[in-house]
């Protein structure tokens, strides 16, 4: 999640100086650069999320280490899966905007 955060981060810094130089992106190479880079977040963020849970369900229902230490906030690490996977939901749907734009060149 920490790629995302920096890809993001990276992408917004290049929409801002694009902005402030009144300079256009629609070059196809920067586009397609554009597109994987997406495509390659939303997979390893899929991924994290997915452990996330793994490690959720683990804790929740496999051991049941939540009900034996009660100080631990499992309902944090629920929240943070779910956050986890809507963050994904997100940058996927990027990612498929991002190749629609593409196709369009």
């Amino acid at each position: 999640m920490g790629l995302q955060a920096l890809w993001s981060l990276g992408l917004a810094c290049l929409d801002g100086y694009a902005l402030k130089v009144k300079r256009d992106l629609n070059n196809a190479v920067l586009v397609s650069l554009f597109v994987v880079g997406d495509w390659v977040t939303a997979i390893l963020s899929f991924a994290a999320s997915c452990s996330a849970a793994g490690v959720t369900v683990l804790f929740e229902r496999d051991i049941s280490f939540c009900r034996r230490y009660y100080e631990l906030p499992c309902g944090r690490f629920q929240l943070a899966t779910a956050f986890a996977f809507l963050s994904w939901a997100l940058s996927a749907t990027s990612a498929v905007i991002m190749f629609w734009l593409l196709a369009s060149f």
